[in-house]
């Protein structure tokens, strides 16, 4: 692996962590319903776990209320659990034929709770980045003391890495700005 490729390498790394903060911030609502905001929630289906997306349909009929019809009347129970019990904080309610989710208008409170878990989210992809670059430098070490890298590339691809890191952690303080805007003017 040369220099070049403990780049490339990373960036993908980097970039990975980037889409993942990307999905994560998405799921934390602004007030508006979206699918997006249960389609991951993890229901017990038949003796495992499955993604509410993989067993039932979800649809917005008003903007501050989700729609669940499973496809199997038997999960609406479970549907309902679990959806109560997740991080979203609201109270599912069971017709028979389907599981409806009424989002709470946002209180000044709750919008502040959110930008701190942007704050905390994006806190964590920091660490990860920082992570990645620490084992690429590793890496740079390792090859420099076995002779496939100089010194020279190897300071070369440090500098290297903090601009990627650099340039990462500024689109991170995008996202969240972005986000933290959307649900504080909402």
């Amino acid at each position: 692996m040369d220099y070049n490729q403990i780049l490339k390498n990373c960036e993908e790394e980097m970039g990975k962590t980037v889409s993942h903060f990307r999905e994560e911030i998405r799921k934390i609502h602004t007030g508006r319903a979206t699918p997006a905001l249960v389609e991951d929630i993890q229901i017990d289906y038949y003796g495992s776990k499955a993604p509410l997306k993989q067993v039932a349909s979800i649809n917005i009929p008003e903007p501050r209320q989700i729609v669940i019809a499973p496809w199997n009347k038997d999960d609406l129970v479970s549907i309902q659990k679990a959806i109560a019990e997740s991080d979203l904080k609201v109270n599912p309610q069971n017709d028979g034929e389907a599981v409806r989710v009424i989002l709470p208008a946002l209180t000044e409170e709750r919008r502040l709770e959110m930008t701190k878990i942007i704050g905390r989210e994006k806190e964590e992809s920091r660490v990860t980045v920082r992570k990645i670059r620490e084992d690429a430098w590793e890496e740079a070490q390792n090859r420099c003391k076995q002779g496939e890298m100089t010194e020279d590339e190897k300071f070369r691809l440090k500098d290297k890495l903090q601009e990627i890191v650099d340039k990462i952690n500024q689109e991170l303080d995008e996202l969240a700005k972005t986000k933290e805007e959307e649900i504080m003017k909402l």
